[in-house]
């Protein structure tokens, strides 16, 4: 585990105290090395509030039985909001395509993966990358951030009609001006150059509804950004690996299949 920031760390507050925690808490990010040239950045979800470990260090250990690189940033959440979390996840890319050949790893194929709000920060990245979030604050900064692909599971997309409240709350506030919830529901923010994705999702999730990743790759197939989706017909929010839902859990399988596919392994 490494400090993701040198000396300083953009919209710092050491009075900021996670929930459960007992002193100010610094962004994380954690290397699951492989043999692997691609290298897959994941993002924990939790409504923006906390990290699910299922949802990091899980995905990280799977990725690593298919010979994948992972990292797991253990990015800022509240009382912490927008634009911490995406600065997080920035520094994050920077980070790992900067110390690209120290780990063995392609600069040009290193993908963005999240789960619930982790989906909803994944996706922040895809389609905010070209905005200055923060001022540099060293060398890394200077990288460029683009991901080159997109894993969103169940993610939190939209933040007007199929919003999760938890985490359009924890992000922008109870009383988020218009242009917070437009710069935060993605899928408006989706050009010809975002990076190809692979979406999953349960038709009968009640918390973060399924219109969240139909309208991602709504968004992708109008600009003919490759994507592949599965929408699987049964479980509830936040299944990570789903290992108590064989149906559900084939998502891996596809996973594996569609890093090969474009070449991450």
């Amino acid at each position: 585990m490494e400090n993701l920031w040198g000396s300083q760390i953009p919209y710092w507050d050491d009075t900021f105290i996670e929930e459960g925690e007992t002193e100010p808490r610094k962004p994380t990010i954690t290397a699951y090395p492989s043999s692997s040239k691609g290298a897959v950045i994941v993002f924990a979800g939790g409504a923006y509030a906390m990290r699910a470990e299922h949802e990091g260090g899980a995905y990280a250990e799977f990725l690593n039985s298919i010979g994948v690189t992972a990292f797991v940033v253990d990015y800022r959440v509240a009382p912490y909001k927008h634009p911490a979390q995406i600065s997080d996840a920035i520094r994050a890319v920077r980070y790992v395509r900067y110390h690209a050949d120290e780990y063995g790893i392609d600069k040009d194929k290193i993908a963005v993966m999240g789960s619930s709000a982790g989906g909803h920060l994944a996706g922040s990245v895809s389609v905010h990358y070209d905005k200055k979030m923060y001022e540099e604050t060293d060398e890394i900064d200077k990288t460029d951030c683009k991901p080159n692909a997109t894993i969103l599971c169940y993610p939190v997309i939209d933040m007007f009609e199929y919003r999760h409240d938890g985490s359009r709350q924890n992000l922008i506030g109870e009383r988020a001006l218009h242009a917070d919830k437009e710069l935060m529901s993605l899928y408006k923010h989706v050009t010809k150059d975002t990076p190809q994705a692979f979406i999953w999702h349960t038709s009968s999730d009640q918390a973060v509804p399924v219109e969240n990743s139909l309208m991602y790759a709504d968004a992708l197939s109008k600009v003919q950004v490759p994507f592949e989706m599965h929408i699987y017909p049964l479980g509830s929010h936040g299944l990570g690996v789903a290992s108590e839902v064989p149906h559900v859990a084939q998502w891996l399988n596809s996973l594996d299949n569609w890093l090969k596919l474009i070449s991450f392994k």
